[in-house]
């Protein structure tokens, strides 16, 4: 398509519409079966977690949400937290990703009680790398210790959940995720899967 034969306004919105595509293909990509993408991020701690440390132990739940310290992601997260036993011991571990800084994944984590890894995307490249849609980020305020605090994002994954196995391999992607029921449904899969062949 040759869009200089288009007005500006409207070779923009062709231009636009194309990677929009785009990235909705790419987004269809990854899919049960393939291997998950190695990838690098700071906790919430600002510790360097890198995914190759953590494979071949179990299984790893990767699941990605908007933002901390929001409605829905509170409740994903502390039902997260309140199945961790049930959790480890059919070895799974439990990563969640947003777009947050790492001070807002610290907010979060101490304010919930949270026993689990919390892990900073900002740019949106890790949740690129699973083909989540990313969108534009925003702030929020919360009151933390007393005091009001504007909490800045800078992208919001949309709310998808994998479990990665052993050897590396997606078992389980989903891209309709039920905040509250997520890690039930992570529980009754794994359960269905049986032990991780390490």
């Amino acid at each position: 398509m040759n869009l200089q034969q288009f007005p500006g306004w409207l070779a923009l919105a062709l231009a636009w519409s194309a990677q929009a595509a785009l990235f909705a293909a790419a987004a269809e990509t990854l899919q049960v079966g393939d291997h998950a993408p190695s990838f690098v991020a700071n906790d919430q701690n600002g510790n360097l977690w890198k995914s190759e440390d953590h494979l071949g132990k179990g299984y790893l739940v990767v699941y990605f949400y908007p933002g901390a310290m929001t409605g829905g992601c509170t409740k994903q997260a502390c039902s997260y937290r309140d199945h961790k036993n049930g959790l480890e011991g059919l070895d799974v571990e439990v990563v969640g990703i947003s777009g947050d800084p790492v001070i807002n994944l610290k907010y979060f984590q101490e304010a919930e009680q949270l026993n689990f890894t919390l892990l900073s995307d900002v740019s949106g490249d890790i949740a690129t790398k699973f083909g989540v849609p990313v969108g534009k980020g925003g702030t929020i305020t919360r009151t933390i210790g007393g005091q009001e605090k504007e909490l800045v994002r800078m992208v919001a994954a949309s709310r998808w959940t994998f479990v990665v196995d052993p050897q590396g391999k997606i078992v389980y992607r989903n891209t309709e995720v039920n905040a509250a029921e997520d890690s039930q449904k992570v529980i009754d899969f794994v359960h269905q899967q049986g032990p991780a062949k390490k």
